[in-house]
């Protein structure tokens, strides 16, 4: 807690956080429970607007002359992933929600090893890298735009983590598992 008190950009990341969490189960009870599309429509669309209200808050801040530490970084990066995943956590809950509450069909998760596994590890990959791409072009704008000299450093090494991060996640997702539906493929077919 006292990074917290004394760090106010990470109580706003945790607000953030927990804000995103209450507007999209706001919005499935509105929407599936209370049959309120409108309002359902509503809070799920003021998602996006706390990742406005992160921005500006870490812009005020290193304008202000707050010395650059993690957590500003870590605030670029949060936004790019809540962009970026976003609207398919919002999907996610969604059809979770519609089948425990209105009857709607159970979630589909692709078996190990199918086609359908593969293609959506390559879709989640291809979201860490947008978002990878937005935390970059959003650090990069802070230090271009916002951050003195000194300020800068602080905030650009968080780019090349962001990257080793997308190159990790490729190995270990998509890569992997496309390898091991082709191992898989070829003991089928009597290959070694």
């Amino acid at each position: 807690m006292q990074l917290v008190r004394e760090n106010p950009i990470v109580a706003l990341i945790l607000g953030c956080e927990v804000g995103l969490w209450v507007l999209l189960g706001l919005g499935l009870v509105a929407r599936y429970l209370l049959r309120l599309r409108t309002l359902s429509t509503l809070l799920l669309a003021a998602i996006p607007l706390l990742d406005v209200v992160l921005v500006v808050a870490v812009t005020l801040d290193l304008l202000r002359g707050a010395e650059p530490r993690s957590v500003h970084g870590l605030a670029a990066v949060y936004l790019g992933f809540s962009v970026a995943f976003g609207p398919s956590i919002v999907r996610w809950a969604d059809v979770r929600f519609a089948h425990r509450f209105a009857g709607g069909p159970p979630p589909v998760r692709p078996a190990k090893g199918t086609p359908e596994r593969v293609a959506s590890l390559w879709r989640e990959w291809s979201r860490v890298v947008v978002a990878a791409a937005i935390a970059s072009a959003v650090l990069g704008a802070l230090i271009l735009f916002v951050a003195t000299p000194e300020q800068s450093g602080q905030l650009s090494s968080w780019i090349s983590r962001l990257w080793v991060v997308v190159g990790i996640w490729f190995v270990a997702g998509p890569l992997w598992e496309s390898g091991s539906r082709a191992t898989t493929e070829g003991r089928r077919r009597g290959g070694p």
